[in-house]
């Protein structure tokens, strides 16, 4: 048996080798895959062997052949293997600066050039203006200010001591808007978008204080649609053509012709950051100039109203200054409080504490409560008054207040609309919301604005701003109506939103009492809104 095998073997190998020549390499390679590759058993002549396939198998094709070339392709893509991916350059890390180098970038930064004017200086940009930036505050510049309403000289002629010496900078970044040109450079994109992070929140104060002292006996509900109405992000295109700046923020298009996902970022970010720039030159009242002057808006229009709803009779007075007359923007924008005033803005605290309050000086929570809350709070703040009755009348004011602050809707707001704290909640939310805006700007000079944006959020989430009241057990001291005392204090789905209200209800009473000085005071010293300061153990 081993004979016969062995002889039928080598009849096999025999009977193989005469017929090779007959038999087509390329055949072989598409009927018998499998083959090939036990064939192939070395693995570095294997790309040569499969070339040879390929020229077997596409000989019978003429050379200008589609099929040719496409089997001759997929070979090749199969016989080479796959290219590196190079990583993209902002992945790339690059070598440190060394100190040096690094010493003279941040002290050669325009942002610590003005040590009198430090949020202003925070906002300039990180590094000088180029030959690009030049070319385009040359060409475009006058235009802008003559639509504002604007001296036309350059502002780098006027003194050091006064902010609107960078009015000119300020403004030329207000309009790179991320679409343009120009948003690439680093210096730019990040000094624009830095002022439109600050620029929301003036926008959001000022007409808050606005529609606070115009509508004296007004909810906040409907002020918040009326100031939507005014600077909702779908109105804004509106109030950038009725000032002719369409041309500034879209160069190469018709805005008209835009639709509104293209139409509306851009107007947006270069309307925040305008009135941000504004607002750090000229201060608050030119802001509200710019508003109604320039772009003319109108809070009596028609789609400014809010919508019908059942209103409460509201049978209390208001404030003598306030009553049978409305306020316009020229009496907000040129107010200054006497000399002698109780208060740093004593008109925003008479439309929001109703003179009416005084009904509860002596009741059980001036007694028992206020004490306790003053002590937490640090009142009242040592003044230099001339005249002692003076201080003895602020802190009379500042107790009601308090009181308003502690005071629940459910308590009285169905017979009495205004005796709880929703109009100094309104104005705290505003206030606080800016006093953080200013506190990152200064504390992030290297920081774009998409990035303070998010720290902002986060800082000031509801739920915190009412953690922060609960942990002072400042909210054992809120007033609620006996009826719903006790789901309050049981339920926190009720009880925090309550606390959260309150907290921001005592920062708007500070900035109307003592200012935005103490409104930091509470936020970063008495709250810690950061959570920087050590916990006691």
């Amino acid at each position: 048996m081993e004979l016969c095998s062995s002889s039928s073997s080598s009849s096999l190998l025999r009977i193989c080798s005469s017929s090779a020549p007959e038999i087509s390499f390329s055949s072989s390679i598409s009927q018998f895959p499998s083959k090939l590759q036990s064939i192939l058993t070395k693995p570095r002549f294997q790309n040569l062997r499969i070339c040879a396939s390929v020229t077997a198998e596409t000989q019978g094709l003429p050379r200008d052949s589609p099929q040719r070339l496409l089997k001759e392709l997929a070979q090749r893509k199969t016989a080479t293997g796959p290219k590196k991916k190079v990583p993209p350059k902002r992945f790339i890390l690059r070598p440190p600066l060394d100190d040096k180098k690094l010493a003279e970038r941040f002290l050669n930064s325009p942002q610590l050039s003005l040590k009198s004017f430090p949020l202003l200086s925070s906002c300039l940009p990180s590094s000088k203006l180029n030959n690009a930036d030049k070319t385009w505050i040359d060409e475009y510049l006058l235009e802008v200010k003559q639509a504002l309403g604007y001296s036309l000289e350059p502002s780098e002629s006027l003194g050091d001591d006064n902010p609107a010496k960078h009015f000119d900078t300020l403004l030329y970044l207000a309009f790179q808007h991320p679409s343009c040109d120009r948003a690439r450079a680093r210096h730019v994109k990040n000094g624009h978008s830095r002022l439109w992070f600050l620029g929301q929140y003036v926008l959001e104060l000022a007409l808050t204080e606005f529609f606070l002292q115009r509508y004296p006996r007004e909810s906040p509900g409907p002020m918040r649609e009326r100031v939507f109405a005014l600077i909702g992000k779908r109105f804004l295109p509106k109030w950038i053509k009725a000032a002719s700046l369409q041309n500034l923020i879209f160069p190469y298009d018709d805005m008209d012709k835009l639709i509104r996902k293209e139409r509306e970022p851009p107007v947006k970010s270069v309307f925040w950051a305008l009135f941000g720039a504004i607002y750090l030159c000229y201060g608050m009242p030119e802001v509200y100039r710019v508003l109604f002057e320039v772009f003319g808006m109108d809070p009596d229009a028609d789609e400014c109203q809010p919508r019908s709803r059942r209103q409460l009779e509201d049978v209390d007075y208001v404030s003598v200054e306030f009553e049978g007359k409305k306020l316009g923007w020229q009496d907000i924008a040129t107010y200054k409080p006497p000399e002698d005033a109780l208060f740093a803005h004593p008109r925003l605290f008479r439309a929001c504490v109703p003179p009416g309050m005084h009904r509860f000086r002596g009741n059980i929570w001036d007694f028992d409560s206020k004490p306790k809350v003053m002590q937490t709070l640090g009142y009242p703040l040592p003044m230099n008054d001339r005249i002692k009755e003076i201080t003895e009348a602020r802190n009379i004011e500042l107790g009601l207040g308090l009181q308003l602050c502690f005071l629940h809707p459910s308590k009285h707001k169905f017979e009495h609309p205004r005796f709880c704290f929703e109009r100094l909640e309104y104005v705290g939310q505003k206030i606080q919301d800016i006093a953080m805006a200013e506190r990152l700007l200064m504390k992030h000079l290297d920081a774009p604005g998409k990035w303070l944006q998010e720290k902002h959020r986060r800082l000031l989430m509801n739920k915190f701003c009412g953690r922060y009241l609960r942990e002072k057990r400042l909210h054992n001291f809120i007033i609620y109506s006996e009826e719903v005392h006790d789901r309050y204090e049981h339920n926190r789905r009720l009880r925090n939103p309550a606390t959260t209200a309150v907290q921001q209800a005592i920062h708007g009473l500070a900035y109307t009492i003592y200012g935005k000085p103490d409104v930091r005071r509470l936020m970063f010293e008495v709250f810690d809104f950061e959570q920087i300061q050590p916990k006691a153990v």
